[in-house]
């Protein structure tokens, strides 16, 4: 295959863990015979630098036009005096709205080899888990009318929670075909006891079940769900959840795998083309060191070869090097706890070793 892939290589650490994962791509395409063609653009604080905003049209024309893109990671206190509409995330939401990237799969799994860096009791992840998170990425809050106004106790704020049935009903239906795929199991979280949107968001969800008789579904409150995650996260399978609640609740996710440097995530719409990026941030402390984790990136890389481009001896080629790495005692210094480690291109030196 020939793949041309928009590189969004971000702020901070963003560029450091975008190469090693090119570097890892690089190396897949030469051992099966793809070529990939990877062309960068400017996105977050960089964009804002070098073209007055966040998101350049230009960006989003080449990310239209490439078979699927690769992110870093976006913003630092560089920019965090900027007014909302010019902050580096800004830039995030644009790019979702203009791919129509509806779909945020996250996926949380315990690897043997980091059970001793879960923060959880021994005894409560002995058995690991390995959850599905499909997020709602387009609507709800994050999209809603917001704005400024005079209210009875003087100057409030407000921003609108809304979801159409049919937002509903695409992302419902991304979670039954993943939970078919994996064990079966999906659980909608909502605030239903509360929010008028959550009920039509089980209503619908109940109304999908009934065409996945083969899955079991389930609903819990999100105050639940989050509980629920730390006292027993072996319970879940996948979880499908509004923008919002995903955004809370898959972070809480990726702290008790170990490290949030572990995790990939894929954003995706109704076709094959889709965003991956890793779920942590720009770690501007650390940008330019050499410390930074890169494993999640790479991941995400497996994850577009599965999901994009449905190569699937190639995404699971990648996974099995990190399994390895992992397995044979190298570390990050996120992963350390002082002790020695590697930095961002070793690591991925052993990583690419391992393919």
């Amino acid at each position: 295959m020939n793949l041309n892939i928009a590189l969004l290589k971000g702020d901070g650490i963003g560029p450091e863990i975008v190469d090693s994962a090119v570097r890892v791509l690089e190396v897949i395409g030469e051992k099966y015979g793809h070529k990939f063609t990877f062309t960068p653009y400017d996105i977050g604080g960089c964009a804002i630098d070098k073209h007055g905003m966040p998101l350049p049209e230009e960006t989003v024309k080449g990310c239209l036009e490439a078979d699927s893109v690769l992110l870093g990671a976006v913003g630092g206190p560089k920019w965090d005096t900027l007014p909302g509409n010019m902050r580096p995330e800004k830039a995030l939401l644009g790019i979702r709205a203009a791919m129509n990237l509806f779909t945020n799969l996250r996926p949380a799994k315990l690897y043997p080899a980091l059970k001793d860096e879960c923060p959880l009791r021994a005894d409560i992840v002995e058995n690991g888990f390995d959850i599905m998170i499909v997020r709602e990425l387009t609507g709800g809050i994050y999209f809603g009318e917001r704005g400024m106004r005079e209210g009875k106790y003087g100057e409030e704020a407000y921003d609108t929670e809304c979801y159409s049935r049919m937002e509903i009903e695409r992302i419902a239906r991304v979670a039954f075909e993943s939970a078919k795929k994996r064990r079966g199991k999906l659980i909608s979280i909502d605030k239903a006891n509360v929010l008028e949107s959550s009920r039509l968001w089980r209503k619908v969800v109940h109304e999908i079940a009934e065409e996945y008789p083969e899955v079991e579904c389930t609903d819990m409150l999100v105050d639940n769900a989050a509980m629920q995650l730390v006292r027993n996260p072996a319970q879940f399978d996948v979880i499908v959840t509004s923008n919002m609640f995903g955004d809370i609740l898959s972070d809480e996710a990726s702290q008790i795998t170990g490290s949030i440097g572990m995790l990939p995530s894929a954003s995706l719409n109704e076709t094959t083309k889709g965003l991956y990026e890793p779920i942590h941030g720009s770690a501007p402390d650390i940008a330019g060191q050499n410390k930074a984790n890169p494993i999640a990136t790479i991941l995400s890389g497996a994850m577009m070869l599965l999901y994009s481009f449905n190569l699937a001896k190639e995404s699971e080629a990648i996974v099995k090097a990190v399994d390895k790495v992992l397995e044979a005692g190298y570390r990050t210094a996120d992963l350390a706890h002082g002790a020695e480690s590697l930095g961002t291109k070793e690591i991925t030196d052993k990583i690419i070793e391992c393919i």
